[in-house]
């Protein structure tokens, strides 16, 4: 069983323009488009797409909208334990304007109670049992403590889980505590960005991508180790248009991002989560996990609003990998 808790979970609200952004401007709406968001919905739906058994837990009231998006979205219903909340989900907005920009409006999310976050913990840890796989995605509700995924982490591996986890700012920075720290809390795998790499290891994201565009991954690859040596078994890290890196025990291995068209790069990382994920179910080498991480982040890029790639979208083979010695 895969498992995602999406903590903070959304009506991701698409507007997309058929002219340039202008501030101060009265600007038409050319097509709109709402989907059920949160980083943990995105790996889930990219993960059932693939016919894996997956279930996503959320926050979110009965009648709220949320629910309703993945209630009625096309084909099979997604899975989902919906953890009932007084607040509402929030909306969060992407704009789409040409050429290719992509501006995002984010709402912080309604604020949970104590009994509400106790509730969401149970959720994800009580049916997880040995041998389970459990992304822990995304940011955090008002109301839950900055070391939230921190604990989730230390119960979820004591019931014998696989754990990974992809957030950034506080609740990032907790773990980056609690790791250095040591007690059993490193997450078997992580997904950063360059910004939440550089967050955990130090470094400069913006020379990590311009240096790997330019070829040159080797100071990004030492940082994914650095992340390594305290305690975190696989990290992926994604550069956007720079491409992916995956650091494990076995080596470290690179892919530039294949050149597709850009309609929308809402949850692209999350989908790469997902082609991970799916992968590593199937017993796939590192090699071919990057491999599938980048076909299914390069899908997502290509659907617009937050377009979930199903495998006849995704093809592994255009991923150029190349082993780092």
């Amino acid at each position: 069983m895969i498992r995602t808790l999406t903590a903070n979970p959304s009506v991701d609200r698409t507007l997309t323009l058929d002219v340039p952004f202008a501030l101060g401007q009265v600007l038409r709406v050319a097509s709109v488009r709402d989907d059920a968001g949160g980083k943990g919905l995105n790996v889930a739906r990219a993960v059932f797409g693939a016919g894996l058994d997956v279930e996503a837990v959320l926050p979110a009231g009965p009648r709220d909208t949320v629910l309703s998006l993945i209630d009625d979205a096309p084909g099979a219903r997604l899975p989902y334990v919906a953890v009932p909340i007084a607040g509402r989900a929030r909306t969060n907005i992407t704009l789409v304007t040409p050429p290719d920009d992509t501006t995002k409006i984010n709402e912080p999310g309604p604020r949970l109670s104590l009994a509400e976050a106790r509730a969401l913990a149970e959720a994800v840890v009580a049916p997880t049992a040995s041998g389970d796989i459990v992304m822990l995605s995304g940011s955090l509700a008002p109301g839950l403590p900055d070391d939230f995924y921190v604990g989730l982490v230390r119960a979820l591996h004591q019931r014998g889980a696989w754990v990974g986890v992809d957030t950034s700012d506080a609740p990032l920075a907790a773990l980056a505590a609690a790791l250095s720290a040591g007690n059993g809390c490193a997450p078997d795998f992580m997904k950063p960005n360059s910004s939440e790499l550089a967050q955990l290891t130090g470094g400069v994201a913006d020379t990590w991508e311009a240096d790997a565009a330019a070829g040159d991954v080797s100071a990004l690859r030492q940082a994914a180790q650095a992340l390594r040596a305290r305690g975190v078994a696989e990290v992926l890290v994604t550069l956007g248009g720079s491409g992916a890196l995956l650091a494990t025990a076995s080596g470290a291995w690179y892919s530039p991002t294949p050149h597709v068209s850009v309609a929308s790069t809402v949850g692209a990382g999350d989908c790469a989560v997902g082609g991970y994920l799916i992968a590593r179910a199937h017993g796939r080498p590192p090699v071919e996990r990057l491999a599938w991480a980048v076909a299914y982040g390069a899908a997502a890029v290509a659907l617009p609003g937050t377009g979930i790639p199903t495998p006849d979208d995704v093809h592994p083979d255009i991923a150029a990998v190349r082993h780092l010695e």
